[in-house]
């Protein structure tokens, strides 16, 4: 079973907000390595760095976070999926046209449900609400 994550769960995985204790102990808890998209990859190295810029994060951290972040693609408990970025932006679109304007969705959000779709996600990590609503109605599990 594929578990993917938006970058809301990946951020509290590695930065340690309000999530992460609960999103740690059922990542424990499942055999499968959480797998990611370049998109995911790019996004979390950009909030990471942007945390750092607001003072989200104290000076260095966003490094070191991302340094956990690479360890965890060496060890295999998250592993890059490559997929067609035309075959995520097609989705997206049929996803944008059905859900956004009764939910409200915005772009990146779209983006990495539709990602998760393309690479046969069954659950997807997110602590973001709207788009929790997005990826369920589309037949995926939001466990945490």
């Amino acid at each position: 079973m594929v578990i993917s994550a938006d970058t809301s769960g990946l951020f509290s995985l590695y930065a340690n907000d309000v999530h992460t204790s609960r999103l740690l102990a059922w990542l424990l808890s499942q055999r499968q390595p959480l797998v990611v998209t370049s998109l995911n990859q790019f996004e979390l190295c950009n909030a990471l760095q942007f945390a750092e810029c607001r003072g989200a994060v104290g000076p260095g951290e966003a490094a070191a976070f991302w340094a956990e972040f690479e360890a965890d693609q060496a060890a295999g408990r998250i592993v890059l999926q490559t997929c067609n970025l035309a075959t995520v932006v097609e989705e997206a679109t049929r996803l944008s046209a059905a859900h956004t304007l009764t939910g409200g969705h915005r772009s990146f959000d779209i983006l990495h449900v539709a990602a998760a779709l393309t690479i046969d996600a069954k659950q997807f990590l997110t602590f973001d609400e709207n788009q929790r609503r997005l990826a369920e109605a589309e037949g995926l599990s939001v466990p945490c």
